[in-house]
């Protein structure tokens, strides 16, 4: 997806009805901190390949999947649209935050301008079949089952977690996640 010849010549030759963006380079704490500028540079080439690729080909239906990081690290809870931009995102991913929002901002800028119809969906942390358990590079929950699946075939007692234990994260399942984006894909 970071191939933009590649990704126009097929938006090109399938002319799909819909797009839905669901492809960025992901990972953990770590990946997130050793990998900044690929993460960043990545993630834009992708979804602007994708976004600007549908545009040019007249495909008017997109779905741009984003993430919870790129509201504020502080920001009040329940986390409101509008909190948007309006202070810092947690530096740990900010990388691949700004490339998130700047996502949403393309896809709502291409509306503005040319009258598309690109959405944005920002879903809590995803989880399901086909996660990445690395114990490096996988995100939160991943991590912890692969952390308690390890403790407990090797007999361990304890694990260890990061944080201070005041964090709270939300989870959903990945085909929540696939029936929402059908749901919202289906509204005007």
């Amino acid at each position: 997806m970071t191939d933009q010849r590649r990704v126009f010549n097929f938006l090109k030759k399938n002319k799909p009805d819909i797009v839905i963006i669901a492809a960025a380079k992901v990972g953990g704490i770590i990946a997130n901190n050793t990998y900044r500028a690929s993460f960043i540079y990545d993630n834009l080439a992708i979804q602007n390949n994708l976004i600007h690729g549908s545009f040019l080909n007249r495909i008017n239906n997109l779905l741009f999947i984003g993430s919870n990081c790129v509201y504020p690290k502080n920001c009040r809870q329940p986390i409101k649209e509008n909190y948007l931009l309006q202070g810092p995102v947690e530096f740990t991913n900010e990388p691949y935050a700004i490339a998130k929002i700047a996502g949403i901002k393309l896809c709502e800028n291409y509306n503005a301008q040319y009258n598309t119809n690109y959405k944005c969906l920002m879903p809590a942390s995803i989880y399901g079949p086909g996660d990445n358990y690395d114990f490096q590079n996988s995100h939160f929950f991943a991590n912890l089952i692969n952390k308690l699946h390890y403790a407990k075939i090797n007999n361990k007692t304890e694990i260890t977690l990061w944080g201070d234990g005041k964090s709270k994260r939300e989870l959903i399942y990945v085909d929540d996640v696939a029936d929402a984006c059908l749901f919202f894909m289906k509204k005007n």
